[in-house]
């Protein structure tokens, strides 16, 4: 797969084309993207998806509480083994919105992507003030050489309830749940960083996550059952999201790690951590003792699901 972050790219081949931030990529989407892979092949086309970053919102409401199921390199990866051949990332801004219908089909559409069929949702809006529809579409088409194909109102209902549903679940901590309607296990991805050292004091060694991306969604406070892919092994471990309140008092939310069967340092590595299930909401113990007999009992619970539920 291709990803493009400038329209003025040369594009060499003609493509289907559909039009979404698809955050989450969840099966709803995945199925649409199907969709979209499979008639390309069909038609000797490459299949491409417009995406757009910043996330509107962002930028035409100044929203910066939005918070997304994927990053963008969250989102091409998924895309990316599905079968995707190119990834348009138009930067959204201001200025972009203001583009006109005709302005956007021609330029964007026609002349940078080579759009000979868009697929696109029976509600789609597009053009300044998002005036134009699909039945504008389908006329810009047979203007300009291009079939639409419509996603109905029961496919497009269908990603809309499965993303309330994953949010949902996500804020609630509800883990199975969330993966179930994504289709995979959801993701945090950033980089070791050095913490306070607390764990490694109780005989928890944990790795400290740093996750860049500040509108990445993360799931409410709690301890959770995880997996990671390091150094081409795939090490369990349990995961605390929360602000430690047994041994810390700065009330500052931190994402820790505590791998088992894993002794190396992992200071400065970027880590992909897949969330399996959840144990238990995070609590304050009256002793360090209890919180370390609480870590076992933790320990003894996340062992036993890998047990019952992942393969090796």
């Amino acid at each position: 797969m291709k990803i493009i972050q400038t329209l003025h790219s040369d594009f060499e081949n003609d493509t289907v084309v559909t039009i979404g931030t698809f955050d989450g990529v969840h099966i709803g989407h995945q199925k649409i993207i199907e969709r979209l892979v499979t008639s390309a092949k069909n038609n000797g086309l490459k299949s491409a998806i417009l995406t757009f970053f910043p996330h509107p919102r962002m930028v035409l409401q100044k929203d910066t509480k939005i918070k997304m199921l994927n990053t963008i390199d969250e989102k091409a990866k998924i895309m990316e083994a599905l079968g995707l051949d190119y990834l348009v990332i138009k930067k959204f801004t201001t200025e972009f919105s203001r583009i006109t219908a005709k302005d956007f089909v021609s330029d964007v559409l026609v002349k940078h992507l080579h759009a000979k069929k868009v697929i696109i949702g029976y509600d789609h809006h597009f053009g300044r003030n998002r005036t134009a529809n699909i039945d504008d579409l389908r006329k810009f088409g047979e203007k300009q050489g291009f079939k639409v194909e419509e996603i109905s109102a029961q496919d497009i209902n269908d990603v809309s309830v499965s993303s309330t549903k994953i949010r949902t679940a996500l804020l609630e901590g509800d883990i199975k749940t969330a993966n179930s309607y994504l289709g995979y296990n959801y993701m945090l991805n950033g980089t070791v960083v050095r913490g306070k050292g607390l764990g490694k004091n109780i005989g928890f060694p944990t790795a400290n996550l740093h996750i860049e991306e500040t509108y990445k969604l993360i799931p409410s406070e709690g301890v959770y059952v995880v997996k990671a892919e390091i150094s081409k092994h795939i090490y369990y471990g349990m995961m605390n999201i929360g602000i430690n309140p047994t041994v810390s008092a700065d009330n500052k939310q931190s994402i820790e790690i505590n791998f088992f069967n894993l002794n190396e340092s992992l200071y400065g590595s970027e880590l992909q951590i897949d969330m399996l299930d959840r144990i238990r909401n995070e609590q304050k113990f009256d002793s360090v003792d209890a919180l370390k007999a609480q870590l076992n009992q933790d320990k003894l619970a996340a062992l036993q699901y890998i047990k019952n539920h992942e393969t090796h």
